[in-house]
């Protein structure tokens, strides 16, 4: 039996195990199983990997994308400006880590970019947001990191955040956890009425399939976007970095 799993915390939210599970069902992988690893803090995964001495991969999530850094052995799969992994590839002791969120959400976002989406407000700077800006450099679109409170890795806050501001940058990507399942009504407070139908905005979210964030877009006319594609792609390269040769 080949074991993979999701490990954070909490995970109530992730579509992971139901979203493998259903692949191997379909495609036969009989001598596959996918299970949820909720510890409580990333020093239990030595023990999690003792444990289930068949685990050949894992999926990393909230807040580990980081953590899990000084538990790998080889890091030289993960691109230089972006310090965070969600995929682990076990073999024979040996911890690999690869980062697929970037893979996923480029792909999913290429197709619906215009010319005019040339400056991104990028909201939230935790983890998540690490994939976000390494694509953003890829396809060479400027962006602000909005936090909060300034810090490093942010740029301005949100009580900076001006109608000027958001009417300069077409496209809006929320990374952080606000509107996510239960909390549906939370929303990043930003000033929505500047938004026009040559916005974009992304939302990493994917539960519920559409946000506050989304639905206020949606009422200005944006064009708007759920994570889900994005996590079917860091998913799916996942599978194949597992499988690799």
């Amino acid at each position: 039996m080949r074991r993979f799993g999701l490990i954070g915390f909490p995970l109530t939210h992730s579509f992971s195990k139901n979203y493998f599970s259903n692949k191997f069902e379909v495609e036969g992988h009989t001598d596959c199983c996918y299970e949820l690893f909720p510890i409580s803090s990333v020093q239990e995964l030595p023990a999690l990997l003792q444990q289930y001495p068949d685990l050949a991969g894992l999926n990393v999530t909230i807040p580990y994308k980081q953590q899990v850094l000084p538990f790998l052995h080889d890091t030289s799969a993960l691109p230089a400006s972006l310090q965070a992994c969600n995929t682990i590839r076990i073999r024979h002791g040996q911890l690999s880590g690869f980062n697929t969120d970037w893979m996923g959400f480029e792909q999913s976002l290429r197709p619906l970019l215009q010319p005019h989406h040339r400056r991104a407000l990028v909201l939230g700077n935790g983890g998540a947001s690490r994939a976000v800006l390494y694509v953003l450099q890829r396809l060479g679109i400027a962006y602000e990191v909005v936090s909060r409170q300034l810090h490093e890795g942010s740029t301005m806050t949100y009580e900076q955040l001006t109608p000027e501001m958001v009417g300069q940058h077409a496209l809006i990507i929320n990374t952080t956890p606000l509107g996510t399942y239960p909390n549906i009504d939370e929303q990043p407070p930003l000033p929505y009425k500047a938004l026009t139908a040559q916005h974009l905005l992304y939302d990493l979210v994917y539960n519920p399939a559409t946000t506050r964030f989304m639905q206020q877009g949606q009422q200005q006319g944006a064009t708007v976007k759920n994570g889900y594609d994005m996590l079917v792609g860091q998913a799916e390269a996942a599978w194949r970095i597992w499988n690799e040769a």
